[in-house]
């Protein structure tokens, strides 16, 4: 009985730091992206920089949603 409770525990942990760490990039994503319009609205001369430096942390935090939602996996399938 409590291996089964333990396994239901394990993936409802997994599912729910999956979820959450899919939730939370898209929100710095969002907030990245509103930082980056809201700085070539004051800097129109400065696009480029701030495109490529959006581009680039975007892509640091999707990494790092991507390794929350692979370890959120991993704890539903290993025990």
């Amino acid at each position: 009985m409590d291996f089964f409770l333990l396994e239901a525990v394990a993936n409802a942990g997994g599912a729910i730091g999956a979820g959450l760490g899919a939730l939370g990039a898209g929100l710095g994503i969002g907030l990245i992206g509103k930082g980056a319009v809201e700085a070539i609205a004051r800097q129109p001369e400065a696009t480029n920089d701030i495109r490529s430096n959006m581009i680039l942390t975007a892509a640091l935090v999707e990494g790092v949603a991507l390794f929350a939602v692979i370890v959120g996996f991993l704890a539903m399938v290993l025990k």
